[in-house]
């Protein structure tokens, strides 16, 4: 497949014209503005004085957060006190122009800073404001604050997280929040969809709980009919085996998929042990899927593959058209051909550091790709130009902002 070129029309991706406004912190929230920022949103990211505390997050070099010039990528910072009525007021301003918002403070935050739905939408119909918060705008729960590992705990992930014989797990990334910023983001393409039919904006309500909880898909249906509580099934894939990890000679991991029949049959045929296709516990699909069977069957290929360093017994079962990967590591990631080609890890230019590694654009468009224009500015950087542009206020007032503590610069 040819590299996708950019449509002429479309200089900065498929949603050039676009405007945002982000008040967001930490990661889902910025993570959604990130994906709309990478296919041609421009985002004004409404930042308090002291920064997003994603510019403390994660490793720093030269005082520089890595992180951040990842997360805040494609986005134009302005530094705000939204405690103060001059800086609510600049927001309001924004927000009027804009028509897409992202925010993810505690349900009520907003409203008692007059920034509410209902305020905004009087001065911009067609705005759409995507809220995304612990446990969503209503319901008994909406108040309380919400972390992603706290809600993996409620929509019932973490339960299903780890071995059976041990406390329930937790992955350590932030796989709920970055669920999360996808559904806010396709929420918003769905209402900027429908508000070319309507021609109102709407509120898209994204709750990390329910973001979670939608992993969850096949079990819910079980419960309800069969009263199943499934238990953490540790590397392996419920009700399907063989489907884990299993160990290598030089200490390191293998995943081996061998779901379907065929499959199974190769697998074998590979590790010259023909019995297994007339054991009956193996025989068929929903027999090596029994918990006891599972259990027995990964014995048996953790003892074959412990035989072979990790890339021989990769290439083997490539060879035999077995599903497999050694289980990678980041260096492994930067060393692996198929990132490379794919551009999945890009070296974006920065002012201090010469340049940042980055994750790639995702998805892929083969038409209007998205890209990534600059990295993630410093606090404020663009406050100036953003108020002269947008608001096309003059010096004067903007140096007023300045000394009333509203606005914050690089430079004061």
């Amino acid at each position: 497949m040819t590299r996708p070129t950019p449509h002429p029309e479309l200089p900065h991706g498929p949603l050039s014209g676009l405007k945002v406004v982000e008040i967001c912190s930490t990661i889902a929230g910025p993570a959604c503005a990130r994906l709309l920022g990478d296919f041609g949103a421009e985002v004004i990211k409404i930042e308090p004085p002291e920064g997003d505390p994603v510019r403390q997050m994660g490793q720093h070099v030269d005082n520089v957060s890595l992180y951040a010039a990842s997360i805040l990528r494609n986005k134009r910072s302005v530094a705000l006190d939204l405690k103060t009525p001059q800086g609510r007021a600049v927001a309001a301003e924004l927000i009027a122009r804009a028509d897409i918002l992202v925010e993810n403070n505690r349900p009520g935050v907003m409203e008692r800073l007059g920034l509410g739905y209902d305020a905004l939408s009087e001065r911009n119909p067609g705005l759409v404001m995507v809220r995304i918060s612990g446990y969503g705008q209503d319901g008994p729960y909406s108040e309380r604050p919400g972390y992603g590992a706290i809600c993996e705990a409620v929509g019932g992930v973490r339960h299903m997280t780890g071995d059976p014989d041990r406390p329930p797990a937790r992955v350590a990334l932030a796989t709920t929040d970055y669920l999360s910023s996808v559904y806010a983001a396709f929420g918003a393409m769905a209402a900027i969809r429908a508000r070319a039919i309507t021609g109102r904006g709407q509120v898209v309500d994204v709750a990390l709980y329910e973001a979670a909880f939608s992993q969850m898909e096949p079990i819910v249906p079980a419960h309800d009919k069969l009263g199943v509580v499934p238990m953490r099934e540790g590397s392996n894939l419920p009700s399907m085996a063989p489907n884990s990890s299993y160990p290598t000679a030089d200490g390191g991991w293998v995943l081996i998929a061998a779901n379907s029949q065929p499959t199974w049959r190769r697998l074998v045929g590979l590790m010259q042990q023909p019995e297994l296709l007339t054991d009956p516990r193996f025989e068929t699909i929903q027999a090596r899927g029994r918990p006891e069977n599972m259990k027995a069957i990964d014995a048996i290929i953790g003892a074959w593959s412990r035989t072979f360093d990790g890339g021989v017994l990769e290439q083997m079962l490539r060879d035999a058209e077995v599903p497999t990967s050694r289980v990678y590591t980041i260096a492994d990631i930067y060393a692996d051909p198929h990132f490379a080609a794919r551009q999945m890890l890009q070296a974006v230019p920065h002012p201090t550091l010469g340049h940042t590694t980055q994750m790639g654009v995702v998805p892929r468009l083969s038409a209007t790709p998205g890209g990534i224009r600059h990295t993630g500015p410093d606090l404020g950087a663009d406050g100036v130009a953003v108020l002269k542009e947008s608001l096309a206020l003059e010096t004067e007032a903007i140096e007023a902002l300045i000394a009333a503590q509203a606005l914050r610069t690089p430079s004061h």
